[in-house]
């Protein structure tokens, strides 16, 4: 680390936890304390809910949520808590027209490349609209992890169909997000516009940011953050990043 980071800025999937499930329970403990000693950050593709059943309802009772800012869809929308609650600070909300040019750009695009095939059953919905974006998800939006994992282990699946929808969608940003999954939001919105965002809001230099995911690789979910100031931490699974904590943590 260059300097000592006055933010902590985690990916959530591969990061802190596997794909959609919830903290586990050491995991949960060091966030914990490191919540009491920083503000801790959580940036990932998934809709709100999500984060308040991977990793909210995992904290232990005690957790300082005061110091949690939570931003869901890549960074379109952050959420604080406050008086016992959960309040939205901003969403770059993407609009019903907006989401139905998207998803036909989807549906087509997943033709087009011949890797998914809406006629088949699938593990939930292949297309969520998130308020600030909307996500495809190859195999659902609830397949078992192993099979997420086995879809397109060396990401040229969801380089393909990002690179059709690019095409069709100029006017939005088109970003890979997790395992099996495309994220679609207003052009420009991203992590790295999240992460400024928040470091505005809460008068911290980027600099003074700390950034710790998993896909920080070119082409990787994480590959946004480059464009700030931020820090950052490579980690290949969240027993990389347990450790790093631990390391923070000694420091602090």
């Amino acid at each position: 680390m260059k300097t000592i980071p006055r933010l902590i800025i985690f990916d959530l999937d591969g990061t802190l936890t596997e794909s959609k499930q919830p903290l586990t329970e050491k995991m949960a403990a060091l966030l914990a304390r490191l919540l009491a000693v920083k503000p801790v950050a959580i940036i990932s593709g998934g809709a709100f809910s999500q984060f308040l059943k991977q990793v909210v309802a995992r904290l232990p009772v005690d957790a300082r949520l005061s110091n949690v800012y939570i931003l869901p869809t890549s960074g379109a929308a952050l959420y604080e808590f406050h008086n016992d609650d959960w309040k939205k600070i901003y969403e770059e909300r993407l609009s019903e027209k907006d989401k139905d040019t998207i998803e036909a750009a989807m549906r087509a695009a997943a033709e087009g490349t011949g890797l998914i095939d809406f006629s088949k059953p699938a593990y939930g919905e292949r297309i969520e609209y998130r308020g600030g974006q909307v996500t495809l998800s190859a195999l659902g939006q609830q397949a078992p992890l192993e099979l997420k994992k086995e879809w397109d282990p060396d990401h040229a699946k969801r380089h393909k169909l990002q690179a059709k929808l690019a095409e069709r969608l100029p006017q939005f940003s088109v970003g890979i997000g997790g395992a099996t999954s495309i994220d679609v939001s207003k052009r420009g919105v991203d992590k790295a516009y999240g992460l400024h965002k928040l470091c505005e809001r809460l008068g911290v230099k980027e600099s003074d940011a700390l950034y710790i995911g998993d896909e920080l690789e070119r082409g990787g979910n994480d590959e946004a953050v480059y464009k700030t100031d931020a820090q950052t931490k490579a980690v290949a699974n969240p027993a990389e990043t347990m450790h790093f904590i631990e390391t923070i943590l000694s420091g602090a």
